[in-house]
């Protein structure tokens, strides 16, 4: 790290024409006279949910032996080159989930993931759950950031009413809630993502959006002048940093004139709404890459991402499998039926894996951003057949920072509260809750002792 004379505020941020940029952490922006290392002068710690619905093809998803991991299970081998920084965690059980009464067993997967509590069964506006671990992070992290929290997702959040067995679509459409009454819908539009984060258009109104897609200017251009001044009074290596995540905010920008330009030419008509890409792929890896830029530029430190909501019909030809993802499911234990599930669950994890990959090519102080980052993968349905949630298919990646021992495959106890994971994540986020949920105490085991 390159520590000059000049000062940047923590804070700073380009301003132009109504537009704002936000800066990464740039070496001048830590004080030369403190600055015996980043983290001391800027400690950072970041925490995504990654959620996937439908349960899993579990003899795809555990290795076949506790202990160190040799290679990777079929379903996390895209996180193959990042296997001494994942966890895998077999054992522990939603019970909440069990509780509720009433309601499907896919809405109370989602509905009770983070907050491992019944929730109220209504298909009405009077939805009642509990704060999710997430947010217990969100607010007392979010004192140092801009955003408490994003949540993405890739399918629209917009049903409404009964989603799964008389429960309301809130419990299916989303894993954070702020309050109990408080659910906080995912986003899957790359362009409200970006506009949330950059704030270009001045104005959630679809004609001021509008405008601003028909001038066709980029954010950079509106920050321009300031860009360039900066530009003159930082070190090299912050120039070389500044270059790098203008380049990242200007294809991401390109990528979404793309979408746009296609879903109005090809798709006039359509539920999804204008910005959201055609290939599953290509949009799940342009909301990782608006995801890193919020941690990049540390707007936020706490994410939520669906990689598809619970009871999700979506079929992905472009994998091979045709076949609707809720029916298949159902697979009844037939070896075709779970090969071709497993095929869609380690798609998913592939959209993972790629912002893993992208955090860890990000410099941050002496080391990446991976560094700094602890990430929640998984689901409340285990075999998606039975649909228990027990044994749930769970894996942590985590930094070398954030205080877990990966390269490891461990298991707990039957009848372990997954709520006991989370109330060891807040801690190691420095956010200490006594109990939440059914938590009955900390898990043991996570850094390897």
């Amino acid at each position: 790290m390159f520590i000059t004379k000049t000062h940047l505020p923590r804070r700073t941020v380009l301003r132009g024409l109504g537009a704002t940029l936000a800066l990464p952490l740039l070496d001048g922006m830590v004080p030369a006279l403190t600055a015996q290392s980043r983290s001391a002068a800027a400690p950072v710690r970041r925490f995504g949910v990654f959620y996937v619905p439908n349960g899993m093809s579990m003899p795809y998803w555990y290795p076949k032996t506790e202990g160190s991991l040799a290679q990777m299970p079929p379903t996390l081998r895209s996180l193959e080159p990042f296997k001494e920084r994942v966890l895998i965690c077999g054992g522990l059980d939603d019970e909440a989930a069990n509780l509720v009464k009433g309601g499907g067993d896919h809405s109370r997967s989602a509905g009770t993931f983070l907050t491992c509590v019944p929730y109220k069964v209504t298909t009405g506006a009077d939805v009642s759950a509990a704060v999710s671990m997430d947010q217990l992070a969100a607010r007392e992290l979010s004192k140092e950031t801009q955003l408490a929290s994003l949540e993405l997702g890739i399918e629209s959040n917009a049903m409404v009413g009964n989603c799964d067995g008389g429960a309301s679509c809130a419990y299916t459409n989303t894993i954070a809630w702020r309050t109990p009454t408080t659910p906080l819908p995912i986003e899957n539009d790359p362009r409200a993502v970006f506009e949330r984060l950059f704030g270009t258009s001045g104005s959630t109104d679809p004609a001021a959006r509008l405008a601003r897609i028909e001038r066709d200017r980029s954010i950079l251009d509106l920050v321009g002048d300031e860009l360039r001044g900066l530009g003159q009074v930082i070190g090299p290596g912050d120039r070389l940093k500044l270059d790098e995540y203008v380049e990242s905010v200007r294809d991401i920008e390109r990528r979404i004139a793309m979408a746009e330009e296609q879903n109005t030419r090809e798709l006039p008509v359509v539920d999804q709404p204008v910005g959201v890409p055609n290939d599953y792929a290509e949009h799940a890896r342009l909301q990782m890459d608006l995801l890193a830029l919020a941690y990049q530029t540390d707007l936020t430190r706490i994410s939520t991402f669906m990689l598809a909501r619970e009871v999700s019909g979506r079929a992905y030809p472009e994998i091979g499998v045709s076949d609707s993802h809720h029916p298949l499911s159902h697979h009844q234990d037939e070896p075709a039926k779970l090969e071709r599930l497993h095929q869609i669950n380690e798609f998913h994890v592939q959209q993972f894996a790629y912002l893993v990959d992208k955090l860890d090519a990000l410099p941050e102080g002496d080391g990446s951003m991976l560094d700094s980052s602890l990430f929640l993968y998984g689901t409340g349905i285990s075999d998606s057949n039975t649909h228990f949630h027990d044994d749930l298919p769970i894996a942590l990646v985590a930094g070398k920072n954030a205080g877990i021992s990966g390269g490891r495959y461990i298991r707990y106890p039957q009848d372990t509260p997954l709520a006991n994971l989370h109330v060891t994540i807040l801690e190691k986020l420095g956010v200490p809750v006594e109990t939440l949920g059914d938590s009955t105490g900390k898990l043991e085991r996570l850094t390897g002792v």
